[in-house]
């Protein structure tokens, strides 16, 4: 774990002292620097890290962004995984190059993007680490993550056979859980999914409204811990006002309300606090990164998502409600 400045884009341009007849080049020496991002969870089958490198040239940067020869190592990268139990090692992954298609429009070139990816399943008992080797230049950049345990989550009560979860009570519905073992930062996110129905056309659309909830942190990373939140029920109803158009000509059909407990490990917590936006009027802080010989941040996540159905009650209230009774929710 290190703290790290570095300059990724390097504008070139001259600057002419009239005084001394001298020009100077404001671009250094050029210098491989290595920019990974990866984030491993053992829900996955297939794991993607992305390594690219930072590029000097001469000209306008925002064109250079715009083409992957700069940013992309090629054939030139060896990149490996070796999988470890307290520290006797047990196998390794190689990774091999794949483009993906859905980058959004920005900075740097999309939507094709060039990533690493294995196939494999994790055990959230070992630790993993990240080997990257220039084959050109000898170097070498590691780094090294555990993986965020399984947790529970004590309410709201999940019954299988039945689960229900109402929002139409006064007082505040309050949210427990037990944190998980190499995890930090919980962000709970509730999910309602609906179906608009085309009233002509009888075309049905599946949609969904997310309603983030905020972020909890614990204080110790061994697990167990109790930590909770509070959710205001009327608060689910108002953001369904705020973000479903008003649509005379759909007929809308609620469905599952997904609770998504998002986790993240020690180190991609401290990257995402060294990123936040400051209140300070202090502009400049250090960057975060967890990588060997590079930049960037190799950490874990883990996701665990509870799904329930809207009791009588709140689908009385989402009928006929003050908030959403001109949605169309039969």
């Amino acid at each position: 774990m290190k703290k790290s400045k570095y300059l990724l884009i390097l504008f070139s341009t001259f600057i002419l002292f009239n005084t001394c007849e001298t020009d100077f080049n404001i671009n250094a020496d050029w210098k491989d620097i290595t920019i990974v991002y990866g984030l491993l969870n053992q829900n996955d089958s297939v794991h993607y890290i992305k390594i690219t490198k930072a590029f000097l040239g001469e000209g306008n940067a925002l064109v250079m962004a715009q083409n992957p020869d700069y940013s992309n190592y090629g054939t030139s990268l060896e990149v490996r995984m070796e999988e470890w139990t307290n520290e006797v090692y047990n196998k390794t992954f190689i990774l091999d190059t794949t483009t993906i298609t859905n980058k959004e429009p920005g900075t740097f070139y999309y939507p094709n993007q060039i990533v690493y990816k294995f196939n494999d399943i994790l055990n959230e008992d070992c630790e993993y680490k990240l080997i990257i080797k220039n084959i050109l230049t000898n170097k070498i950049i590691t780094s090294n993550t555990n993986l965020v345990h399984n947790f529970s989550i004590e309410q709201p009560y999940y019954n299988p056979v039945n689960p229900l979860i109402g929002f139409t009570s006064t007082l505040p519905m309050t949210v427990k859980w037990n944190s998980a073992k190499n995890g930090r930062r919980y962000q709970l996110l509730i999910r309602f999914h609906y179906t608009e129905i085309n009233n002509y056309t009888s075309d049905s659309t599946e949609l969904y409204v997310d309603w983030l909830i905020g972020t909890e942190k614990s204080s110790k990373l061994d697990g167990g811990e109790k930590m909770s939140t509070e959710i205001v029920g009327e608060g689910f109803f108002e953001i369904l006002q705020d973000e479903i158009p008003l649509n005379s000509d759909v007929t809308r059909k609620a469905g599952m309300v997904d609770f998504i407990f998002t986790v993240a490990g020690d180190d991609l917590n401290t990257y995402m606090e060294v990123n936040e936006p400051s209140n300070s009027i202090v502009q400049e802080r250090p960057e975060y990164t967890n990588i060997n010989n590079g930049i960037g941040i190799f950490s874990c996540r883990y996701e665990v998502i509870r799904s329930f159905y809207l009791n009588a009650n709140s689908r009385e209230e989402l009928k006929n409600g003050e908030h959403t009774c001109n949605l169309g929710f039969d």
